[in-house]
């Protein structure tokens, strides 16, 4: 049986495990007393042990047995959890993580933890004089005595591939009966293991079902064989059981016959797992899915645009059918690729904890809004841009504790990073309490460098966040390993504007800064205003329109050199679509406004007129050198001619 096509799975299961491993490591940080979060970390270690042993990863399965027999100490009150333990687990962690990802990709060679190894090896030096005697000290199926060693799982004789022989009346052997755990991870892998684990005592035969079975999905991890072996019935179960994941034995006699169950007849195990309701899928398969019904809402506005040309009831009420019927799976579709946040959040506590640490600071993490939801594809973009300002306000933002206490502060520094859901978007703040931003110091550089004018006093937001986000911008004095190259802000601004977001800042000297990054749902297939200048049409996403207002050139006015019109009280500057992109012609008498809404930011979108909405597709977009930052994308109308995607940033 080959164990390969269990790779992406083992990796998908051993890194949430050991995600889940470093957020209960951080509480045990916080609270060194609590006997939970060590008995949480054991577990989690000691599932990655024995998903590592069934896939015969050798280096994988000592490393996390080494830890293990650590963590076993801790949990048993043997060795008080001090700091130099705790820094040692987050170590061994950090290597089980970087073992696992080698092996998958068969690199297991690689790997060098003889630093780690070593380390866990003297902080177990007196378990052998704290176990028990009998007691086995790794944890169910970790055994192992002395030092701790795991036996390499590829040494036991492997499992013959061919159909095992026909179960007759009479057949020679003891029969052993295996049910394992309704929630185990791989349980193909587990039930090769548990017949390797019985081949050790002796020949098997006659397993049933056949071990090609154990491949497939609706393999429940029940199972039996027959063994050629002397031993007791204690001595299987225990080698069975060595396996992990194991919740019954049944050991018979020999010569008993196996058949298959009659209809009616009771199972092997009385209570009967329910079925999952959750399946893992290959990414790919939901991108390819996403592609096909992206072409498909193409085709639907085509149909639906004949449609209209023809007048036909019956073309109608089919143009009708499917448009339903397609937004319905385009729905189903979205609603699956859709991710919680907290899949990227929880890397984030460790980041912040190992950074302080590094320099010297005292923070509290907190993440608010771990369960909004967004598209795999931008959630897997947000990672680098939440790295940079985590980063920058660790290091910029929070004071050390003795200048926090100067200015009346605690010592300690506090980071939320929080999600919350506004209309068709989700806005994600990363905010501080640390000392803010030095307006006068950032106005100084930036007028020595000649990005704001000599004469200009004061920087607003907008002005600051420009100013940051320019390449190679920064306040820090030296570079070092965490900044000073100037490059935060700008990738974290570049990557949220590339995926049709914006990013806003506020900050106030002594009490903290905030960065708001507000980020469309999906991606993909967005519903859209479409907009005519000249004899073009531009599709701009409905997120981030507010309103529409009729152009009046009476009812404008001017407000810091810029056209604006005043809506409700409020003053929303305008922009002029047909003469930012140089359309020859004269403009129609009578033009629509678009009121754009980006956070706390407002502007008019000046536009010939406006052709309808539409839920249109994303495609990528390579705009030739030269061209106005103003465009996020291009999608295809219902009549086959392309249309570009403005982006609301860009124009606000």
């Amino acid at each position: 049986m080959d164990l390969s096509q269990y790779a992406d799975l083992f990796l998908a299961e051993s890194r949430e495990h050991l995600s889940a491993c470093n957020q209960l490591l951080l509480e045990w940080e916080r609270a060194p007393a609590s006997h939970a979060p060590v008995a949480g970390v054991f577990r989690a270690v000691h599932t990655v042990k024995g998903m590592a042993a069934t896939m015969g990863y050798a280096r994988v399965t000592d490393l996390a047995h080494r830890t293990e027999n650590l963590l076993d100490l801790l949990r048993r009150g043997a060795r008080p959890a001090t700091d130099e333990l705790l820094q040692l687990l987050f170590r061994a962690r950090d290597a089980l993580e970087r073992a696992v990802e080698l092996s998958v990709v068969g690199r297991e060679d690689e790997l060098d933890v003889a630093e780690v190894v070593a380390d866990l090896d003297r902080a177990d030096l007196d378990r052998a004089a704290t176990q028990v005697a009998g007691a086995g000290g790794g944890g169910g199926g970790g055994g192992g005595g002395g030092r701790g060693r795991a036996i390499p799982v590829q040494d036991a004789p492997p499992v013959g591939e061919a159909a095992p022989p026909p179960v007759t009346p009479g057949a020679a052997g003891r029969l052993v009966q295996v049910t394992l755990r309704s929630e185990a991870p791989l349980k193909g892998g587990r039930a090769l293991l548990v017949l390797k684990k019985a081949q050790a005592l002796g020949p098997v035969h006659s397993v049933t079902p056949a071990p090609a079975a154990f491949e497939a999905e609706d393999f429940d991890g029940r199972f039996s064989f027959r063994l050629d072996a002397a031993a007791p019935p204690a001595e299987v179960e225990r080698a069975v059981r060595a396996a992990g994941d194991v919740d019954h034995v049944s050991v018979g006699g020999g010569g008993v016959e196996v058949r298959p169950a009659a209809p009616g007849a009771a199972p092997l195990e009385e209570p009967v797992p329910p079925k999952s309701r959750h399946i893992r899928v290959d990414l790919r398969r939901l991108d390819g899915l996403m592609d096909l019904i992206g072409e498909l809402v193409t085709a639907r506005g085509r149909l639906n645009q004949v449609a209209a040309e023809r007048r036909d009831p019956a073309i109608d009420d089919v143009a009708i059918h499917i448009s339903r019927l397609s937004s319905d799976l385009q729905a189903e579709i979205i609603q699956a690729r859709m991710t919680p946040v907290w899949q990227v959040f929880d890397r984030f506590p460790r980041l912040v904890r190992d950074l302080a640490r590094e320099l010297g600071k005292q923070v509290a993490f907190r993440v608010e809004g771990k369960e909004i939801e967004l598209d795999r594809a931008i959630l897997d973009e947000l990672g680098d841009p939440l790295l940079h300002l985590l980063r920058n306000a660790v290091d910029h933002g929070i004071e050390a504790p003795a200048e926090r206490r100067r200015h009346g502060k605690p010592p300690e520094g506090e980071i939320v990073l929080a999600a919350v859901r506004e209309r068709a978007s989700v806005a994600i703040t990363v905010s501080d309490d640390g000392r803010g931003i030095d307006r006068a110091r950032i106005l100084e550089r930036a007028r020595r460098e000649g990005v704001v004018d000599a004469h200009a006093d004061a920087l607003s937001d907008d002005q600051l966040l420009r100013v940051l986000a320019r390449p190679g911008f920064s306040t820090a004095e030296a570079v070092t390993s965490v900044s000073g190259r100037g490059v935060g802000i700008d990738v974290a601004a570049t990557r949220v504007r590339a995926l049709g977001g914006s990013i806003d800042i506020r900050s106030e000297p002594g009490k903290g800064t905030v960065f708001v990054l507000r980020l469309p749902v999906t991606l993909a297939i967005v519903r859209a205003l479409i907009a005519g200048v000249g004899k073009e049409r531009y599709a701009l996403p409905l997120t981030y329109v507010a309103e529409t207002v009729e152009f009046s050139a009476q009812a404008t006015t001017t407000v810091e050199g810029r056209e604006a019109i005043v809506l409700r009280d409020r003053v929303v500057p305008l922009v002029h679509l047909r003469q930012l992109l140089g359309v020859a012609g004269d403009p129609p008498l009578r033009a629509p406004v678009i009121v754009l809404e980006m956070g706390e930011r407002r502007a008019g979108l000046v536009v010939d007129g406006m052709l309808g909405q539409h839920e249109i597709v994303v495609k990528g977009f390579d705009a030739p050198q030269g061209t106005l930052p103003v465009f996020s994308g291009a999608t295809i109308m219902g009549d086959g001619i392309p249309a570009l995607i403005l982006d609301a940033g860009g124009l606000l």
